[in-house]
């Protein structure tokens, strides 16, 4: 099933706010990407390959492993996400978007700051391949949901978002990030020490070198360096993206590594629904996700990975589509 937006008069792909898809500039791109993006020699892994998965994740900062959904499973997430994608387009005629233009965010588009109180998302909790992974990486089975979260784009995003990290360590005299980590002795960076923080993006639909692919810059989860610009990026920086990959794989992310959002070109709309966890030994206050009457309906592992994301039984969960979460 295609993640898409459609209009609601006519049910074709609605995008393309900022540029003609037959601009020059536009087939240009078009061109160079069909020949030149993704990352050279990129190894989409087995379910099975659990500990090649944890060397190439601990090396690279990133990891794709293929098939960990099912067709059905596809199209349960590939429905989910349209759900969203056409409630927040209904919010934004104009394709402005909460993450740039054509741009949203999964979890910034919800009320929660997270997708947890959907089926399709709660059904990611599920996936054998994700916890068999990450419990070596972490060390542990004590890792913890942050949120259901994750990002689209729409056809029509026509300029690279700038390459970022997600977290950072922490600094006086602003606004304190989340995620944050702060050693008084200024001796030791969050860069320095284990991964605390790894997202799951899970693919209802082939990601391609012209559908706004993530560009990934393997290796940087440890680097101290400037994150470039987008007019310091070098181009292969902008073409170091995570495609192909199929639908129905998943892509484990250090969420340190610099990475950033690439063009979508294509007639269809992009999602990459993900979860987030964070490592046993890594903590900050969370936002309730999931209603006490939904959390008790979960698997004992999933209960497991949410619990301090459950609202409590007296209060009630409000959910709601927005474009600026709380």
């Amino acid at each position: 099933m295609p993640v898409t937006k459609t209009g609601a008069d006519t049910g074709e792909p609605t995008g393309w706010s900022d540029k003609s898809k037959d601009d020059p500039q536009v087939l240009e791109l078009k061109a160079h990407l069909e020949t030149n993006n993704g990352i050279k020699g990129l190894q989409i892994l087995g379910c099975n390959d659990v500990d090649e998965a944890v060397r190439l994740f601990k090396r690279d900062g990133f990891v794709v492993i293929g098939d960990v959904l099912n067709s059905e499973q596809i199209d349960f997430l590939a429905s989910g996400c349209d759900d969203v994608i056409n409630e927040v387009a209904a919010l934004d005629p104009d394709n402005r978007g909460n993450r740039g233009s054509h741009r949203y965010s999964f979890g910034g588009s919800s009320l929660t700051r997270s997708q947890l109180h959907r089926p399709a998302w709660q059904m990611l909790l599920d996936v054998p391949v994700v916890s068999k992974i990450l419990t070596p990486i972490f060390g542990s089975t004590d890792y913890i949901l942050r949120a259901a979260s994750g990002d689209f784009c729409l056809p029509g995003a026509v300029d690279y978002q700038p390459l970022h990290s997600d977290v950072n360590d922490w600094f006086e005299g602003g606004k304190t990030p989340f995620s944050s980590f702060f050693d008084w002795r200024g001796q030791v960076s969050l860069r320095d020490l284990p991964a605390p923080y790894i997202c799951a993006n899970f693919l209802p639909q082939d990601v391609t070198r012209l559908n706004g692919a993530t560009r990934q810059i393997p290796g940087t989860q440890n680097s101290r360096a400037k994150i470039p610009n987008l007019k310091e990026e070098p181009e292969w920086m902008k073409l170091s993206t995570v495609c192909p990959a199929p639908a129905g794989a998943v892509m484990l992310r250090d969420v340190r590594a610099w990475h950033g959002g690439t063009p979508n070109l294509s007639d269809a709309t992009r999602a990459i629904p993900n979860l987030e966890f964070y490592a046993p030994w890594f903590r900050e206050p969370l936002v309730p996700g999931i209603s006490y009457q939904d959390y008790k309906k979960l698997s004992a592992h999933a209960q497991q990975l949410v619990r301090f994301s459950v609202m409590d039984s007296s209060e009630e969960l409000v959910t709601g589509t927005t474009l600026r979460a709380p």
